[in-house]
């Protein structure tokens, strides 16, 4: 599946090389302009999975157009001016790319901008449908549907189930077997205290995830790259 990309920037040289760098990628389909109001309405219309904006542009100042971004387009930012990069990652963007960037820093940030596709993927379908576990919890046996867990802690001998409707649950169980209940493809083991659904998470680094409703969960120096490759493989 490839993705839908717009560049814009009113230097033809600037879209040249993102278009060779987009091809060299492959499985991409990018669309330039040069004009950027032009561009902005393609992009609320079209709605990209990717866009490239130049952020000093005659009197269009880029920072300013991508406030008004449609949901679930991604941003990442060209520009030979470093002072904006603040401004950039306040309004999420996926990355900044200062000019003049190599392909290597350029396939780094879509790299980054796919995983966060995926994610937004998972988000959108869960597909879980009626999927269920049965744990012991306050002396009786409870059912817990998958697609109502926020994520998984471990506390000493007990595990706690954060829901998103319903309080927590707790059951006296390990972390070890409550994985074994789970299908693995869409639970991640993150650290050797937490699990997490992926269709949860919105953003994550080597060190910390951030789930949809900006719950922050710690992920483990060992557990890292299978965060990394489950997204990927999701």
């Amino acid at each position: 599946m490839s993705l839908k990309c717009i560049a814009i920037d009113d230097e033809p040289m600037a879209l040249e090389i993102i278009t060779s760098f987009c091809q060299r990628y492959g499985n991409i389909e990018l669309t330039t302009f040069n004009n950027p109001l032009r561009g902005m309405e393609q992009v609320r219309r079209s709605r990209p999975d990717i866009l490239f904006l130049d952020i000093e542009m005659g009197d269009l100042n880029g920072v300013e157009l991508a406030r008004d971004l449609p949901p679930g387009t991604l941003l990442i930012f060209t520009t030979a001016y470093a002072q904006y990069a603040l401004d950039g990652f306040e309004l999420s963007a996926v990355d900044f790319l200062h000019k003049p960037f190599s392909y290597h820093r350029f396939e780094k940030a879509v790299q980054k901008a796919i995983e966060l596709h995926k994610l937004q993927q998972l988000s959108a379908h869960p597909s879980f449908a009626d999927e269920s576990i049965t744990l012991k919890a306050e002396y009786k046996n409870v059912q817990i549907k998958l697609k109502d867990v926020l994520y998984i802690e471990s506390m000493d001998n007990y595990v706690r189930i954060h829901l998103t409707e319903r309080q927590c649950l707790m059951s006296q169980t390990s972390m070890k077997s409550i994985q074994e209940l789970l299908p693995a493809e869409k639970f991640i083991r993150v650290h050797k205290s937490f699990i997490v659904p992926a269709h949860r998470i919105a953003s994550y680094t080597s060190k910390e995830i951030t789930l949809y409703n900006g719950t922050k969960i710690p992920v483990g120096r060992s557990y890292s790259q299978n965060l990394k490759l489950s997204i990927s493989n999701s």
